[in-house]
């Protein structure tokens, strides 16, 4: 809580007036930061934009809130193993409805024909890998801003980067023999 209230310029008394513990102060930051990303989503399910769009906008959120919200980003992707047990369940059922929500997004890509088929699931996690580990390399006033690696990203994503597909190269709905 010292290296908290030092950092935001405060002392450290003036801290708990609004947060009793730095349990308090992790729920409230993670509670903030998915809930904004919830939000967001939500806004724009409810528009008529496609479903790569909508990808798109959420890998904008997402390295967005590296410069609005830098901190949370930090705490929310290596604390939450540390927030209290009774808050766990709740932050994790807000993480698992986003997570389903993007997942939801590249199968109804799927269903128009404007994403190939592939495993849902781990095309959501390798946007997440991609978007949620840019925190870990990202400083604000560099070449890119966020919103354009974003777009970097979504590129990347939704493109490859191979020019096409390897001769006898695996792919997710082939079968394999088991060795």
């Amino acid at each position: 809580m010292e290296d908290i209230a030092l950092s935001v310029g405060i002392a450290k008394t003036s801290l708990y007036y609004y947060f009793e513990s730095k349990d308090e102060l992790l729920l409230a930051i993670h509670a903030e930061f998915i809930d904004l990303l919830l939000e967001r989503h939500a806004q724009r399910a409810a528009s008529s934009l496609p479903p790569e769009q909508q990808l798109l906008e959420i890998m904008g959120d997402i390295l967005e809130l590296m410069e609005t919200h830098r901190g949370y980003v930090r705490v929310f992707f290596e604390h939450h193993r540390e927030l209290p047990l009774e808050a766990q369940p709740s932050i994790r059922s807000k993480r698992d409805q986003y997570e389903l929500a993007v997942q939801d997004l590249f199968e109804s890509g799927m269903e128009r024909g404007t994403i190939r088929q592939t495993d849902s699931r781990m095309a959501t996690l390798a946007l997440f890998g991609m978007c949620n580990w840019a925190y870990k390399w990202y400083r604000s006033g560099g070449t890119l801003r966020s919103r354009e690696i974003a777009y970097n990203f979504w590129d990347v994503l939704m493109h490859g980067v191979g020019t096409s597909p390897w001769p006898g190269h695996p792919t997710p709905d082939s079968t394999h023999p088991a060795t």
